[in-house]
């Protein structure tokens, strides 16, 4: 049997283990061959490809990013994209393709697989851990280290000189990676896009900060948005410390993470997590399993299909939100 191999959208710490795990599991318990496609879809559609073989996975388990690039496009928004996929495909023979994504690239294997009948395997990824199918997916481990690293940080710096700062992470549809890494870090103020803020009430909260002789960390997911429905307009963390420092006197400062959190080596959970999701997609595709994608629920790793994965955003609960509410102000 020859499996193909593909890391689409955007790279995450954790890539390379599914890779390393997936190519030692098939090529030493089934005697398989593995193809590596270029960049996401865009390798299969232009039929980019390399050999993988143990000796290439050699090495790579604690490397960030992915061997294999990555990109956005999408069959379907390319001219015979479908047709071409389906072609290189056959010309590589390959037998079934294990697809490592987020949403995106997990919606176009669902929609290839239902639509088109394609044998793919389906490894959830996201530094925004936002897949409902699973309860973890790697790469969100390492994002909160990360974060929560900086916040550690930055507390030093707000109080030696009074200031607000603001840490802007990660998170356009939800807020898991504001709301771990701010509870980790102690933040004062978190704000997550499922829940939106108050203006008013940040301040109060800052203002109640400082009569208590400490200057506030506020942690903000980048997809975060006031209530009143004023626009923001570029970064909502430059945004905020600007609305605060006018409204509160207060000199405010922000600090933007960006890509940051979402590279270097990945943390040992995510290796581990990886790792495990690498042999089980080698079990899916060995069962013929095809039109599922792995998924961790509790210990367990679970199959589930690929549609099911990628139908519904799993956003931060209201309830696990008000929890961290205790710290705020």
């Amino acid at each position: 049997m020859r499996v193909g191999v593909l890391t689409g959208g955007g790279d995450c710490p954790g890539l390379n283990a599914v890779i390393r795990a997936a190519v030692r599991k098939g090529v030493q318990e089934h005697g398989w061959s593995f193809t590596g496609f270029r960049d996401g879809w865009r390798g299969v559609v232009d039929g980019d490809s390399l050999p993988l073989d143990v000796r290439a996975v050699r090495g790579i388990l604690p490397r960030g990013g992915t061997v294999l690039g990555s990109s956005r496009t999408d069959p379907f928004g390319v001219p015979d994209g479908v047709r071409r996929v389906r072609e290189h495909l056959a010309k590589e023979g390959v037998d079934a393709l294990i697809v490592i994504g987020g949403r995106g690239t997990l919606g176009i294997a669902a929609r290839l697989h239902a639509e088109h009948g394609l044998p793919l395997v389906g490894v959830p990824k996201t530094i925004d851990n936002d897949l409902s199918a699973t309860d973890w997916t790697f790469g969100f481990d390492t994002a909160v280290g990360i974060a929560t690293e900086a916040i550690d940080r930055l507390h030093t710096t707000a109080d030696s000189h009074r200031r607000v700062l603001v840490v802007e992470v990660m998170g356009r549809r939800t807020g898991w990676i504001a709301l771990h890494a701010g509870l980790a870090g102690g933040a004062n103020i978190i704000l997550v896009p499922e829940q939106r803020f108050d203006l008013d009430q940040v301040c109060a909260w800052v203002d109640s900060r400082f009569e208590a002789t400490y200057a506030p960390i506020l942690v903000v997911a980048e997809g975060a948005r006031p209530r009143d429905g004023s626009q923001v307009g570029g970064s909502v963390g430059a945004w905020l410390a600007a609305a605060i420092e006018r409204r509160t006197g207060k000199e405010a400062r922000t600090t933007v993470l960006g890509h940051v959190q979402r590279g270097g080596s990945p943390s040992a959970f995510d290796r581990w997590l990886a790792t495990r999701f690498g042999l089980h997609a080698v079990d899916a595709v060995r069962d013929g399993a095809h039109g599922a994608t792995v998924a961790l629920r509790g210990t367990e790793v679970v199959r589930v299909p690929l549609a099911a994965a990628t139908a519904r955003l799993k956003t931060v609960d209201p309830a696990l939100y008000a929890e961290a509410g205790v710290f705020f102000g």
